[in-house]
């Protein structure tokens, strides 16, 4: 079965990990070459296991487009989006024989460095891939 597991962030989590002082304290280079670090061994992990299928980071909010429609018409709004503190930042998509497996492999990333105000409100949400129609209805 795959997984996909799904990290968030806000705009002023990059800027701080950018080294911008954000209202948060910003990250410092070694922080940010240790969270590094730690991201390169758990998708090699992964990898070597063969559970990964993919993984991406995604860019800062401020770089996104959002799409909708009025009267029929598309709107394009730019990011980031005041009423949303916390966007998409990542994923990976793992095989694996059983969401508990996703668990205990999404559960690693509780020990990704950060600084420990970034820790603190970290989460990850795992989510089975539907495979077809017929899996949506459960």
């Amino acid at each position: 079965m795959k997984y996909m597991i799904l990290t968030y962030a806000s705009q002023q989590d990059y800027d701080g990990m950018a080294g911008q002082d954000s209202g948060k304290p910003a990250w410092s280079e070694d922080d940010f070459a240790a969270m590094g670090a730690f991201m390169e061994k758990f998708n090699a992990d992964l990898a070597e296991s063969g559970e990964l299928v993919e993984t991406r980071g995604l860019a800062a909010p401020a770089l996104t487009r959002r799409i909708g429609s009025k009267n029929g018409e598309p709107v394009v709004t730019d990011g980031p989006y005041a009423e949303t503190q916390e966007v998409l930042a990542g994923y990976w998509i793992v095989e694996c024989d059983s969401f508990d497996r996703a668990v205990e492999i999404a559960a690693r990333l509780g020990d990704t460095p950060a600084p420990e105000f970034v820790r603190a409100t970290a989460y990850a949400d795992i989510r089975p891939i539907v495979e077809g129609g017929e899996d949506l209805a459960g």
